[in-house]
């Protein structure tokens, strides 16, 4: 997988999937992550570390339940495409799409992504 803007390209590249708490838990319940735009969109947005903050704040703004699922691209089980964000990310950057669910198992950890005391959620790197 190739790395995005900003990754030294010898760093392996970190796949994260934001979700709320209640979505995680209904995950591991079914056995993978489905978002409700799947069925629409076909395909479960993602983001790297360096990124992440850009899409938490479009659609998360105002949440204190986010959680940031870490993937092992290598248990993903269906292509990932880099694919541009919406108009107003930089030009050049590219998100992760995986065209599949996010299996259970390919979630190596769980982390709270709390937005700051202004409401922002904060770049990661």
């Amino acid at each position: 997988m190739k790395p995005e803007s900003g990754q030294n390209a010898s760093e392996p590249v970190e796949l994260l999937h934001m979700c709320t708490r209640a979505e995680w838990e209904r995950a591991q319940e079914i056995g993978h992550r489905i978002p409700d735009r799947f069925a629409a969109e076909g395909f479960v947005h993602m983001s790297t570390p360096y990124q992440v903050h850009l899409p938490a704040n479009r659609i998360f703004a105002g949440r204190d339940d986010v959680v940031l699922l870490a993937l092992d691209p290598a248990l993903l089980g269906a292509d990932v495409k880099w694919e541009p964000g919406v108009p107003s990310d930089p030009d050049s950057m590219r998100f992760p799409h995986l065209f599949g669910p996010i299996p259970v198992g390919a979630v190596m950890s769980v982390t709270e992504y709390r937005p700051d005391e202004n409401g922002v959620f904060p770049a990661l790197r």
